[in-house]
């Protein structure tokens, strides 16, 4: 299967480099890694937000592929894992890179899965529906690997 997103040609060789450091061939064997688990982050990432773009859904596969790799057993450990693989997908030299918006992602993840978390509140302005979707999205999953329930306020 050939994999194509947009930006395909100023992510891949970050993209490649990281999961080299994990000791993952491709994105291909990513997906693989996590189907023989029996999850497939891609369909998920489609589930949860349907407009999300390819390159997202394929920072997911790679974020939770490293998530195995790296042997983690909390959902807070394997959040702040995903955001590895979604920075690896921020386009070189870009202010989302030198942010480092992905592990920052992945990092307010971890904070909402553990347990010292009790309330998240995200702001969405007008434009920001696809944000405030995807707030939605983690807000209904983070309940499932929580011990006590996470207060939600979503203002937009």
């Amino acid at each position: 299967m050939a994999i194509t997103f947009e930006g395909y040609e100023r992510r891949i060789d970050k993209i490649n480099k990281t999961c080299a450091e994990y000791g993952i061939a491709d994105l291909e064997e990513a997906r693989k890694i996590c189907t023989d688990l029996g999850f497939d982050p891609y369909k998920i990432t489609e589930g949860i937000q349907s407009i999300a773009f390819e390159n997202a859904k394929w920072a997911y596969v790679l974020g939770c592929a490293i998530a195995v790799k790296k042997g983690v057993k909390t959902a807070s450990e394997a959040a702040a894992a995903i955001g590895i693989g979604l920075q690896a997908f921020c386009v070189p030299g870009s202010v989302a890179e030198e942010r480092k918006v992905g592990l920052g992602h992945g990092n307010l993840g971890a904070m909402l899965l553990g347990e010292d978390t009790e309330c998240f509140c995200f702001l969405a302005g007008h434009e920001s529906f696809a944000a405030a979707e995807g707030a939605i999205g983690i807000a209904n999953n983070a309940n499932k690997a929580r011990k006590k329930p996470l207060r939600v306020i979503l203002n937009g």
